[in-house]
């Protein structure tokens, strides 16, 4: 998949650096928070991880003070970290537990929108950096191999989900849709969350972490944010055996296309055999003519 032609050049970063320390320890802030479920632990870990952040950009001056050529100063790193700590959060201000009740949808929402927003609000108006962006198109048409992917999309999740959710159980993690009305609410939730994924874990986690690391790091270290999440929300079991290699398959896609329009049309897409399959599981003989499980 060539990179788009108008995509912006990949920031000039070392290969390796102390910097990696800070944002390792951010990071592993998720699975404390929605893995293993031990809020203090994820605390404690942000703040080893910003503390580091602070004092590698004190006694690293290569890391911080180089100017660019257009002369603009190297990243912040601390500035960068502080904002996926703000939103990581925000996420864990809430059990991430599948409900469709209107409360839980209004909890949903408000904590997954503000971990997107506020975030943003900060490096835009309080840093004024716009390390944040939503880059909606990537400024060119899909390529053919762009438009042969969805298509393979659909069809690896058609060949995989369902063995997945129904023989390992984990539809289960996701509550009964036995009626019109539940049914629709689970299509709007399951969408409404994949696009978000997009915002918060490419656009903002990737995005910030990408400005300091390789692509190689700052897509693990997305990744362990982005399956931590997955893993709370009901993706468990064997289940990172497809996390994992599909949060680094979004971060390389936007990496190449930057263009999140396409990283959620790949998302809306895998969502919806999700979306289907758990409808199947939940109702015997509604969708045996589609999936062969």
């Amino acid at each position: 998949m060539p990179a788009h032609p108008d995509a912006p050049p990949a920031p000039a970063v070392r290969t390796w650096s102390w910097g990696l320390a800070p944002a390792l320890l951010v990071c592993l802030a998720a699975p404390a928070f929605f893995v293993v479920r031990v809020p203090w632990l994820g605390w404690v870990l942000l703040a080893a991880g910003l503390a580091a952040a602070l004092l590698t950009e004190r006694t690293d001056t290569a890391a911080r003070l180089p100017a660019s050529d257009s002369g603009l100063r190297q990243p912040s790193l601390l500035r960068d970290l502080s904002l996926i700590a703000v939103g990581l959060l925000i996420v864990s201000a809430i059990p991430l537990k599948a409900e469709l009740d209107n409360l839980a949808i209004l909890r949903f929402a408000m904590a997954l929108g503000g971990a997107v927003a506020v975030p943003y609000v900060i490096s835009r108006w309080v840093y004024r950096d716009r390390a944040i962006r939503f880059p909606w198109r990537g400024g060119g048409r899909w390529t053919r191999f762009q438009w042969t992917w969805l298509v393979a999309v659909l069809l690896l999740g058609w060949l995989i989900l369902p063995f997945y959710f129904i023989t390992s159980g984990v539809y289960l993690n996701w509550p009964v849709v036995d009626t019109p009305e539940l049914i629709a609410r689970l299509f709007v939730g399951v969408g409404a969350v994949g696009i978000w994924d997009e915002l918060f874990f490419i656009c903002t986690c990737f995005a910030l972490l990408r400005r300091h690391f390789p692509f190689w790091q700052a897509n693990i270290l997305q990744s362990v944010v982005f399956v931590s999440f997955l893993w709370e929300l009901g993706y468990q079991a064997w289940g990172p055996v497809l996390t994992i290699p599909f949060a680094l398959l979004q971060g390389f896609i936007f990496m190449k296309t930057r263009s999140l329009a396409y990283v959620v049309t790949v998302h809306l897409l895998f969502d919806a055999v999700v979306f289907l399959v758990l409808v199947h599981a939940h109702n015997p003989g509604m969708l045996d003519w589609l999936f062969f499980v």
